[in-house]
């Protein structure tokens, strides 16, 4: 269930513009805010039904969007590297270079955050 959040959010966060505004509004709400379904329908004026079809809907988008860019299985490769190349860098500390080993491991820090081996099924 977490990993599926995990792969839905990624996908969002890199295909959610392509969607409709309100297969946006609808997803947002119901992976971020956590909303069922009846309460997504009545916080936008539409039916349960129609709610649960844009979001499969969105899923099925931002999949096929997937399948075809890449850009989230690109991700992950890319956050895997850098992992192992800041465990690398972290490993070539020594008493008399451990500043700058710091500075790069800071300067490296942004781009793996605190999800260090965390990892995103596509």
């Amino acid at each position: 269930m977490m990993e599926q959040f995990l792969y839905l959010s990624t996908l969002f966060d890199l295909y959610g513009a392509l969607l409709t505004e309100k297969q946006q509004e609808c997803l947002r709400l119901h992976l971020f805010e956590d909303f069922s379904l009846s309460e997504i329908g009545e916080e936008l004026g539409i039916s349960r039904q129609a709610v649960y079809d844009n979001i499969h809907r969105s899923e099925k988008a931002m999949e096929s969007y997937e399948q075809k860019l890449g850009l989230a299985a690109r991700y992950q490769v890319e956050r895997q590297e850098l992992a192992r190349i800041y465990e690398s860098i972290k490993g070539l500390r020594r008493p008399d270079n451990s500043k700058a080993v710091d500075e790069v491991l800071d300067r490296l820090e942004p781009y793996i955050g605190q999800g260090l081996g965390q990892e995103v099924s596509v």
